[in-house]
């Protein structure tokens, strides 16, 4: 019987102690006082990407959406910033200039109502040739793969700035915040060479024997889905086995548009490997010699399809 009053009081006596807490601690929560911030949820990324080989006609934009405790009203200035980044083989990245500098510089009266939410939303535009000039560059000095990083700084009416740099991982990459301050735009080279062409082959040679004359027939570049710019070749030796009595049956050969630049990748049946190098190329035919590592060899023209001139290859 001592044992359950002592046990009871104790129970008693916790239970007075946490409704104390809880009595003392809820009222003297400054819920009013809370310190919120601000950040811009991206509604839509209308363009990020730059065409090599039409940088005059590309351009970086977004739609934006200020969020803070007054629908937007505390933003003051958006400064966006830029720097070109390459990649270089062996060495890391290089830099261009060595710190991103100031493009363009939204203000509050960029922002304005939208019928979708309550925040003030802004939709901007920096062409490629805007951003070729912040950086100190000319069209001449990209190259495919480059990178244009634009990274936005946020400046609110209580002297705050946010930007990537405080950004917290959350805000930054969860859907509903959707707020990086920070975008890449990546110089692309559209690749478009799928589809049926007509062909003549000449100067096929091998250590097996030679095939005089000519060959003509045709051939599919045929897209693959996971590596864009590649296409699988219907045969990689555009009929040179068929003077053997042999046919192309399961080989793999790609040839791979790199921003122009031509290379053939892959193997045959029989394992041998495939390259190739570029004669000429002009709107109307591309000539290219192919070899494979058993030194068969041969010299290919490739006709342009109907109403589809071939771009400038090398």
């Amino acid at each position: 019987m001592k044992m359950l009053k002592y046990t009871f009081g104790l129970l008693a006596g916790a239970l007075v102690f946490l409704s104390s807490c809880r009595d003392f601690v809820e009222p003297n929560i400054p819920y009013s006082e809370f310190d919120t911030a601000a950040y811009l949820r991206t509604i839509a990324r209308t363009s990020t990407t730059f065409n090599y080989f039409n940088l005059s006609g590309s351009k970086f934009a977004l739609t934006l959406e200020a969020v803070d405790i007054e629908d937007g009203a505390t933003v003051e200035t958006v400064e966006i910033k830029v720097q070109h980044r390459r990649l270089i083989p062996g060495v890391g990245l290089e830099f261009t200039p060595s710190a991103p500098v100031l493009v363009r510089t939204l203000t509050q009266a960029d922002f304005a109502p939208n019928d979708q939410s309550r925040f003030l939303r802004t939709s901007f535009e920096i062409t490629a040739t805007e951003a070729l000039a912040a950086v100190g560059l000319s069209p001449s000095d990209i190259e495919g793969g480059d990178v244009f990083e634009f990274s936005l700084i946020l400046n609110d009416k209580f002297g705050r700035s946010f930007n990537r740099e405080n950004v917290s991982g959350n805000v930054a990459g969860a859907p509903f915040y959707a707020s990086p301050f920070q975008y890449f735009v990546n110089v692309v080279c559209p690749s478009d060479l799928g589809g049926t062409y007509n062909f003549t082959a000449t100067n096929m040679d091998s250590i097996y024997g030679d095939c005089p004359g000519t060959i003509s027939g045709t051939t599919t570049f045929t897209p693959v889905a996971s590596a864009p710019g590649a296409y699988r070749v219907t045969d990689g030796t555009f009929g040179f086995w068929d003077c053997y009595g042999d046919s192309w049956g399961s080989g793999n050969v790609r040839i791979n548009d790199a921003c122009g630049r031509l290379t053939m990748t892959g193997a045959d049946k029989y394992g041998a490997s495939y390259s190739m190098t570029v004669v000429s190329s002009s709107p109307e035919k591309l000539v290219f010699v192919w070899l494979n590592s058993d030194g068969e060899t041969g010299e290919v023209t490739l006709m342009a399809q109907d109403g589809k001139p071939l771009p400038d290859l090398r």
